[in-house]
């Protein structure tokens, strides 16, 4: 698949596999595909499995990310994990505003904001995640919401940062309900982000930034969305569970 940009596959496992479980997963997909072409692959597994997992990928082609970082950097804040925590337990990339997150656990754009720039002080390169509900979407909101979420999650980036971000538009309505908003819904909506990166941004950066879908991916619909000119490539949630959905899912960005 011929990109202007390297797409991205990478896998969500949430709160799924036990240490032992995530490393045999990993293994599976190392051993199942010895090479992934040019798309860049990365896996989020559960913190307590980030070090393991990273410990035998480090010869792999895949790459590791966090599910969440705390934006302070140390201090009393029982149960929050610390970009410099994460970043030494071997992973190179974190997931940032997850739309679970901000249902469950009262994220706001506010502090996706906080948490990107924490990410980017450990050297880590945050996957923001954007999208709208479905009342959003019927009520004609989604320009408004999607491009809000943007312009505050990267308000105060350096030039460099927003060059490196890595942003995921995931239909919240299309997350887990085994609905998936067709390749020409995702690629309008990635549009967008793009000319709304343009606006505020400057077209370096809007041209720099992939662009991942998330909300249901699965190998049956991962190759025509990957088809789009601005998806560069796929946020996976239940398919990246499954080695062998989750590999022919990296082979549609191959």
């Amino acid at each position: 698949m011929n990109k202007i940009r390297i797409p991205i596959i990478a896998g969500n496992w949430k709160m799924f596999n036990t240490v032992a479980e995530s490393v045999a997963l990993v293994k599976s997909l190392h051993y199942g595909l010895a090479w992934a072409g040019e798309a860049e692959v990365v896996v989020a597994p559960p913190y307590t499995a980030i070090y393991p997992v990273a410990e035998f990928l480090k010869d792999s082609y895949i790459k590791v990310a966090a599910q969440d970082i705390f934006f302070e950097d140390k201090g009393a804040y029982t149960s929050a994990i610390a970009g410099s925590m994460i970043k030494e337990a071997g992973a190179d990339y974190v997931i940032v505003g997850h739309s679970e997150r901000r249902q469950y656990f009262n994220d706001t754009d506010a502090t996706v904001n906080k948490k990107t720039k924490a990410a980017f002080r450990h050297q880590l390169l945050p996957i923001v995640c954007v999208g709208e509900t479905l009342d959003e979407r019927e009520s004609g909101k989604v320009a408004d919401v999607v491009i809000r979420q943007v312009q505050m999650a990267l308000d105060g980036l350096q030039q460099q940062e927003l060059e490196n971000v890595v942003i995921a538009y995931e239909p919240i309505w299309a997350i887990g309900t085994g609905k998936t908003a067709s390749s020409n819904q995702a690629e309008e909506v990635h549009v967008l982000i793009r000319d709304a990166l343009a606006k505020n941004f400057g077209e370096t950066v809007a041209m720099k930034v992939r662009i991942l879908y998330g909300g249901s991916v699965k190998p049956d619909n991962s190759k025509e969305l990957l088809q789009q000119p601005n998806i560069d490539g796929a946020l996976v949630g239940g398919a990246s569970l499954k080695a062998a959905d989750f590999i022919e899912i990296i082979k549609s960005a191959m």
